[in-house]
């Protein structure tokens, strides 16, 4: 059996030979390029937050010229004056508004110009008058202009309906007075009618009157206006009749601003 010896030294030494070598490349021959590496995603950094003054503001979604300006305390014409716009109803979201007037700069010095033949003279010296304590004190001093207060103005209620939603209730903005259409609406104070119309949404026909240059007030949801923009009012003067616009009933919403901000009309109206 010397040939079956002879058999299973050489399927012996066939494996071995094979072991021994490598498994070969395998070649893609179809011609169709390796997929590239992914390229690297590149890192985004948020933008910057725009810095803004105290006299700047930002639209926001929802803005109107009126409502920014009722919120800044200021009449819309100066808004749209201090900010060279045309139409009051063509701002945009993002748009940066200067909610306050520009500070009068320094009038430049000029050349001084003269006029015809000027002589030469010599001066002539004046001894000082002399002022006697009792003349000194006989001038008047110039008495600083007092902002106007509260106490000054003397608010009143502008409708004698009874209080249906307090300070807090209307979300710090101002009261709910009850009423009938037709009431009568009175001017709290003495000022001027510095909007009418309906351009602040929830508020439905409204007006507002300047009392002072920090003291305003606004009365919304009137069925009917009976004054006009630059209008000088007096207090307890009807300017309007309660009604029910943007209101589930007839009402009138009154609120007291001082430089835009909110207060409670019942820390300056009489006890009802």
């Amino acid at each position: 059996m010397n040939w079956k010896r002879a058999a299973i030294v050489l399927a012996a030494l066939a494996a071995g030979c094979a072991s021994q070598h490598t498994a070969a490349p395998v070649v893609d021959r179809t011609g169709r390029a390796a997929p590239a590496a992914p390229a690297p995603v590149a890192k985004t950094t948020a933008p910057t937050p725009r810095t803004l003054t105290d006299e700047q503001y930002e639209v926001k979604r929802g803005d109107t010229l009126y409502s920014i300006a009722l919120e800044h305390g200021v009449a819309y014409r100066d808004l749209a004056q201090w900010n060279y716009l045309d139409d009051p109803s063509k701002i945009l979201v993002g748009q940066v508004l200067r909610v306050k007037p520009d500070e009068p700069r320094d009038a430049p010095i000029g050349r001084g110009v003269i006029i015809g033949r000027v002589d030469p003279r010599p001066l002539e010296s004046r001894p000082l008058e002399s002022r006697s304590p009792d003349a000194a004190a006989a001038v008047p001093k110039p008495k600083p202009a007092a902002a106007a207060e509260p106490e000054a103005l003397k608010f009143v209620w502008p409708a004698k309906g009874k209080v249906v939603a307090a300070f807090e209730q209307t979300h710090g903005k101002g009261v709910d007075i009850d009423g009938r259409v037709g009431d009568p609406v009175l001017a709290s104070a003495k000022g001027k009618v510095t909007y009418v119309g309906a351009g602040i949404r929830g508020l439905g026909k409204m007006l507002i009157i300047q009392h002072s240059d920090e003291f305003l007030t606004v009365y919304a949801h009137t069925s009917q206006i009976l004054v006009k923009e630059q209008q000088v009012v007096e207090r307890g003067q009807k300017i309007a009749e309660i009604g029910s616009s943007d209101a589930e009933k007839p009402m009138l919403h009154f609120q007291i601003r001082k430089l835009g901000r909110p207060l409670d009309p019942k820390q300056f109206l009489p006890a009802s």
